[in-house]
């Protein structure tokens, strides 16, 4: 596991959502310099911000801290029910995707 590539993949996923380094510097309450070094691996991201940058893209911290096949789906506020269908059907895109 390399963590500089933490800062690709901060700077991938604030691109993803439309996000300036301004706008997610104010979601985590620190400046758009230290978003900057956070993405260009200068600085890593503390444990509380890290924690932050996962609940913000809907990722977990192994995923942002390259450990490999850790991306989540957050289901908050879904019944269990829906959670439910939720797993089917990414099991069936998954079987799906081995045809």
């Amino acid at each position: 596991m390399y963590l500089p590539a933490i800062g690709s993949k901060i700077r991938q996923l604030r691109r993803q959502r439309n996000l300036s380094q301004v706008a997610l510097a104010a979601q985590l309450g620190v400046s758009k310099s230290v978003v900057s070094s956070y993405e260009n691996s200068v600085h890593l991201p503390p444990y509380d911000i890290l924690i932050q940058l996962a609940q913000i893209f809907g990722v977990s911290t192994d995923y942002l801290l390259g450990a490999p096949n850790s991306r989540t789906i957050n289901v908050d506020g879904l019944t269990d029910s829906q959670v439910e269908a939720v797993a089917m059907i990414v099991n069936e895109l998954k079987t799906a995707g081995r045809k």
